[in-house]
Order: C-alpha cells, then sequence, then structure tokens
C-alpha cells in the first residue's frame, strides 16, 4: 500500500537579521526556487516540529524549536496537478503553516541532493521574485513584519 502525503505543511522562510532569504532550487524542477517546505510525517505531528525536521533534512540546519516564529498564517492552496498524484484520489488541495527562523550570517547550507541542487541568499525583495510559488511569494514580503530584527 502506497503511503500518500498529508495535505498539510509548512513552509519556513529562513532568513538573516538584514533580512537576506535562503531560497533553494528544486531539483525535480529547475528553475523552481522556494523556501523550506514540506508535508508533515502524521496526522498527529505538531506543525513547528515539522518545521525543524522539514530545515535540517532540506539544509543541514539545526535549530531547536525556540528559534522558529510560527505566524499563525495558513495558507491554502490547490495542487498542481503534476503532484496530486503523491496525495490520496481526490485530493486537490494543500493547507501551509508559515514558519521563519532567523539564522546569523554565513550559516553553512547543506542541501539534500534528492530534494534540491543549488541555494542563493537573497535580498528579501529578490526572493520574493524568484519565488515560484504566489503563497512562498507572500510569505517573504510579510517577512518584515514578523522579523523583530528587521530595517527593512
Amino acid at each position: 500500500m502506497q503511503a500518500f502525503k498529508i495535505p498539510e505543511s509548512v513552509l519556513v522562510v529562513i532568513h538573516t537579521a538584514d533580512l537576506q532569504v535562503l531560497l533553494i532550487e528544486r531539483a525535480d524542477n529547475p528553475g523552481f526556487w522556494q523556501s523550506v517546505t514540506g508535508s508533515r510525517d502524521a496526522a498527529d505531528e505538531p506543525f513547528g516540529f515539522a518545521a525543524m525536521r522539514e530545515v535540517m533534512e532540506e539544509t543541514g540546519i539545526s535549530a531547536t524549536a525556540d528559534r522558529f516564529v510560527d505566524w499563525g498564517v495558513s495558507n491554502i492552496y490547490e495542487i498542481y496537478p503534476a503532484w496530486r498524484q503523491r496525495y490520496a484520489t481526490g485530493v486537490t488541495h494543500n493547507t501551509e503553516r508559515v514558519f521563519s527562523l532567523c539564522v546569523p550570517t554565513g550559516t553553512a547550507v547543506v542541501l539534500s541532493p534528492r530534494e534540491h541542487t543549488a541555494y542563493r541568499w537573497l535580498s528579501w525583495l529578490e526572493a520574493a521574485d524568484l519565488c515560484f510559488s504566489p503563497s512562498n511569494a507572500e510569505a517573504v514580503l510579510m517577512l518584515p513584519k514578523f522579523s523583530p530584527s528587521a530595517s527593512a
């Protein structure tokens, strides 16, 4: 029996204090740049734990729960048809919970080559323009509101 993805995920905007945003390029879609994203592994997995796990899996960045900011924002969007086979029959929408994580400038990034092929640090405005996902771009544009250290 195939284990389907749970249509509930996290989006984590990783940034520095001066609002440089980390974007990663998808291995399965070259040219598709995004923040860290990923589905919950189980229906009872807390969103905060999923955020920590996905950041570690996709970037190699280890951070404790207290460093993540849960924005209290959820986006509901239609799953791209090309990716719907990953979900149970009839599932067409995903609910995404938004978090941010402030890291020191120069934080090392170690990508999971199965998922991503490249990364870039960009100003928050440049990053928003490069995001392929509208909800990801919107989250990056909201970053100054959720980053107490922002001077944008």
